[in-house]
């Protein structure tokens, strides 16, 4: 009897191993060795999955590369080809709502400042203000730059007025901003931390960059 179903079990390991064997991908096995009634294994082999192929991990951090890359370009290709120029850019993301409070102080000051100026001295004023906010000499916020003491005549006990929105000044003052932001393009004083306009003298020993409208632009 002992011997009947010793052979029953070697039987059916031996259609098991049939079975498995084709999605094998990992080292063979070895004998298998009996212990009591129990049929085990000398060698156990934690790489084989029993339902499918062994995959390489190698292999499997290649495909989630490529399909990463795969989806970025298709990203890339249906998103809309912006304009080229300054002013397509500003028609394109003009608006009357800034996305946030900072890009709302941002808009605010190229409304108040420089909205009686050509686009590129908007965008010139604005890239001084973003260039503040990126140095380690003022706030690191539009907003703080824009409100700090004596810097722009048109803020009154730290807050900006409320502009008229309805206004084509207004929609390109957001859509300069939101170019700013996204460093879509640069005026020709892109480098810029001072200006002032050209009918005072301040007597600044600052390096003259440009001159943008009626503006005179400084580092």
């Amino acid at each position: 009897m002992k011997t009947m179903l010793r052979t029953a079990l070697f039987m059916a390991a031996a259609v098991s191993t049939t079975q498995v064997a084709p999605a094998k991908a990992g080292p063979d096995l070895e004998p298998v060795a009996m212990e009591g009634s129990v049929l085990m294994p000398s060698t156990v082999a934690t790489d084989i999955i029993l339902d499918g192929p062994i995959t390489d991990p190698i292999e499997i951090d290649t495909v989630s590369l490529l399909a990463d890359e795969a989806l970025e370009v298709a990203a890339e290709e249906a998103a809309p080809t912006l304009p080229a120029n300054l002013s397509g850019l500003v028609a394109h993301f003009a608006g009357t709502s800034p996305r946030d409070s900072e890009m709302e102080c941002l808009a605010r000051a190229i409304y108040f400042e420089a909205r009686g100026e050509s686009l590129e001295g908007q965008l010139a004023v604005a890239e001084v203000i973003a260039n503040r906010a990126e140095s380690r000499r003022w706030p690191s916020t539009y907003c703080g730059v824009v409100k700090q003491r004596k810097q722009f005549s048109f803020v009154k006990n730290g807050r900006i007025p409320e502009p008229r929105r309805n206004t084509t000044a207004w929609k390109r003052a957001v859509g300069i901003a939101r170019i700013v932001e996204g460093e879509h393009h640069e005026s020709s004083v892109s480098d810029a931390l001072f200006f002032h306009a050209r009918y005072v003298n301040p007597g600044w020993r600052l390096t003259r960059i440009g001159t943008v409208g009626n503006h005179i632009f400084y580092q």
